[in-house]
């Protein structure tokens, strides 16, 4: 067994994350260390967790089959896609749910809670950051443009909303909840209502509801810090996720009134990584959609993907939340204030 260096960062994803590959390979050529864990299954097959607080000193220890980690030398935590704690696999009903839930509570705010370590992003304000109706109060607050919108669980409302609207109003899920039909997987897309398909049936659960934006293209802004990738997205589709082989990207730049706003909107939530979605009308003017604190970002073009690879390894290296980002060339220009985005 070897010990963990002095500075290691703890990244916290699946066994089968891809694009937490990319960051990893790239911290491996600077030769910084490294630790990665699925704590929601590694606990279960081998790895051990200790823990312990005393007046005045709190210390911890991460033991793999290969490695054994001091919790108090761990420079940064990546926040990736580690596993949902769902218990041993070998217990069944109360058993399982019962060791499942003091994982969440207990390995949880272990490791959010390491002493020095700077996070991105911190799993809590991942959290706070999920919800929809909280992120169209920060984008307003920001200072971005948010599509009218209704949440309601008020059939009534919602069809008075949709009238109201000469436009369409499209319908989104509030959370990407997974449901099948007949065992099949399905998706809920963002897709376009009219006032007679609204029913009753909303009294089930809220339901969003927004104007639709005559969009000329789509935005994918990925904010790493005070760094910013934008990519244009052009789709036949309404949501551009749907058929992603139809949809096309090239790099764009970002507005200067954006860069702030979007800078505004992460110190909100304190987070360090941002994913948003924008749609962009003709006249230039950018619609902010929503911000995944955690979204996927390695199926943008290659020069792109790599760009934002290198700023969460930058972020990863930083010693503590006050020690800059390294300075490196910017990766997108960002357009004055006035400018209308053209791809670069």
């Amino acid at each position: 067994m070897t010990t963990g260096p002095i500075g290691s960062v703890l990244v916290l994803t699946s066994r089968h994350d891809v694009t937490a590959d990319v960051v990893l390979r790239i911290l491996a050529e600077r030769q910084v260390p490294v630790v990665r864990l699925d704590p929601g299954t590694d606990l279960h097959t081998g790895a051990a967790l200790t823990a312990t607080y005393r007046t005045g000193d709190q210390r911890g220890t991460l033991r793999t089959p290969t490695r054994e980690l001091d919790l108090t030398e761990v420079r940064s935590v990546w926040t990736r896609r580690p596993s949902p704690y769902e218990g041993p696999p070998e217990l069944g009903g109360q058993e399982r749910r019962f060791a499942a839930s003091q994982s969440l509570w207990g390995v949880g705010g272990v490791l959010a809670s390491l002493p020095g370590a700077h996070y991105v992003n911190h799993p809590w304000n991942n959290r706070a950051a999920e919800y929809k109706p909280a992120q169209l109060a920060a984008a307003q607050r920001s200072g971005l443009s948010v599509p009218s919108t209704l949440i309601t669980n008020d059939h009534e409302q919602a069809r008075e909303f949709a009238a109201q609207h000469s436009g369409a109003v499209v319908y989104k899920p509030l959370w990407n909840t997974p449901y099948a039909i007949g065992g099949k997987a399905h998706q809920v897309w963002v897709r376009e209502v009219r006032p007679h398909e609204i029913t009753p049936a909303v009294a089930v659960c809220p339901h969003l509801f927004q104007a639709k934006v005559e969009k000329a293209f789509d935005v994918r802004l990925t904010a790493v810090g005070s760094r910013m990738f934008a990519v244009r997205i052009d789709s036949p589709d309404l949501d551009w996720r749907q058929r992603q082989s139809l949809m096309e990207c090239s790099p764009i730049a970002v507005p200067a009134r954006i860069a702030r706003s979007v800078s505004a909107y992460l110190t909100t939530f304190r987070l360090v990584f941002g994913a948003f979605d924008f749609a962009v009308t003709p006249a230039g003017d950018w619609y902010f959609l929503e911000c995944n604190p955690n979204g996927q970002w390695a199926w943008q073009p290659g020069p792109v993907t790599d760009s934002i690879g290198r700023a969460i390894a930058d972020e990863l290296q930083r010693a503590s939340e006050h020690e800059p980002a390294r300075a490196g060339k910017p990766p997108v220009t960002v357009q004055e204030d006035g400018d209308v985005p053209k791809p670069l």
